[in-house]
């Protein structure tokens, strides 16, 4: 099957559907309404279609090499401000990551691959996944036993991303990290409150805050290797509700990112000592806990090009490559890649014009439908050439 040709025969279901989930935003991992609809439509096409978790899953082919194909369809808990007739109307949901797309897509590939099963010599699973924004739907399906059962070999997954670019750049590292770790945390600091004209009875929780604000700062500037990439951030300091209280607590929270895997562990391991013993210091103790962890995104080589080759086969009109791709964002694909051999890519969905001036993860983004086939093609071809191909064990 040329499963590009085929995609323009089904662009317009295609569209439908991430326009479905567009609309119906959910975010998190309780996503009732996208869980239905790909149980839906997965069975309409001739799947048995299961929940693994909070998400989907469903297998087509037997026997051979087992490859995972993964899609991701949270949204973001924040309004809206597209202005596109089919936007969510709820206010406090959008789809600005572009994560509708990736359902849509790999539904219809999904669709294809069942229309041409009798030439796959391999098996291939499905995953559409909730809260990758929150970092927990990978872990959340890997515990349900999606891994297993037919065990999975490997993995593949596609990103759209926005912006002044042309449709059709499809962007991969296969030699380095694509995507940092992220481990979030969040530090509670136990002191003594008092009045604020008696400081002397208290122990300060601002006061011990800030002098681990600074500690932490330290991190990155004196224990970090210059070589590695590596972020500590505070987004949050809560602390106190007047202005002539000293509180018995305070709160910070924050986000390590790393592209190295020991750079991760000595900068998540001193966060802690660091806090720790600088509370100590002036008297109080800290309380952290982990919101996030997740590990670099390192995308294996050969697999990676493998599936480059694959995409090179279609001959999609306009459509070029960009490796190298490094970012210091993160992706809970990393957790599946950490596992097993898997490929992370992005696909360009901008727009050349005033509609591509923003993006992704704000209120105003537009993503380019014309992705649609050529996101769905790359899936389907992919998991086609891969299972059928002698490489790979």
């Amino acid at each position: 099957m040329n499963y590009y040709e085929r995609a323009l025969e089904l662009k317009e279901e295609i569209i439908a559907n991430r326009r479905y989930f567009h609309i119906n935003a959910e975010v998190g991992l309780h996503m009732p309404k996208a869980q239905a609809y790909v149980m839906e439509k997965l069975t309409e096409y001739g799947l048995k279609p299961q929940i693994c978790g909070h998400g989907v899953t469903a297998v087509l082919g037997k026997g051979g090499k087992t490859l995972l194909l993964r899609a991701d369809m949270d949204a973001l808990p924040m309004p809206e401000e597209s202005g596109e007739p089919f936007a969510c109307p709820t206010g406090t949901e959008a789809h600005t990551c572009g994560h509708d797309f990736h359902a849509a897509m790999l539904l219809t590939a999904a669709k294809m691959l069942k229309e041409n099963e009798a030439a796959l010599n391999g098996t291939i699973k499905f995953m559409f996944q909730p809260a990758e924004e929150t970092f927990e739907g990978s872990k959340d399906m890997i515990a349900a036993g999606l891994l297993e059962n037919p065990p999975v070999d490997a993995a593949l997954a596609f990103h759209v991303t926005a912006g002044q670019m042309p449709i059709g750049i499809y962007m991969y590292n296969n030699k380095d990290t694509m995507m940092f770790s992220v481990d979030g945390f969040k530090i509670t600091i136990h002191g003594k409150g008092s009045h604020g004209a008696y400081p002397q009875n208290a122990v300060d929780p601002i006061h011990i805050g800030t002098h681990i604000y600074l500690a932490l700062q330290a991190l990155i500037a004196r224990e970090s290797n210059p070589n590695d990439a590596c972020v500590l951030t505070i987004g949050q300091f809560c602390a106190g509700t007047a202005a002539n209280i000293i509180p018995d607590t305070a709160v910070l929270q924050g986000t390590i990112r790393t592209n190295k895997p020991k750079a991760r562990e000595l900068l998540v391991r001193r966060m802690k000592e660091v806090s720790e013993k600088v509370a100590e210091v002036y008297g109080g103790t800290v309380e952290i806990e982990m919101i996030s962890e997740v590990p670099p995104l390192i995308c294996d080589p050969k697999l990676t090009n493998q599936f480059i080759e694959y995409i090179k086969e279609m001959n999609i009109p306009g459509m070029t490559e960009h490796s190298g791709v490094s970012s210091s964002a993160s992706e809970d694909f990393a957790v599946i890649a950490e596992k097993i051999p898997a490929t992370f890519m992005y696909l360009s969905a901008g727009y050349m014009d005033e509609r591509g001036a923003y993006g992704a993860h704000n209120p105003k983004v537009r993503f380019n439908e014309e992705v649609c086939p050529i996101g769905a093609a790359c899936y389907a071809q992919c998991a086609e050439k891969w299972v059928n191909s002698g490489l790979w064990g």
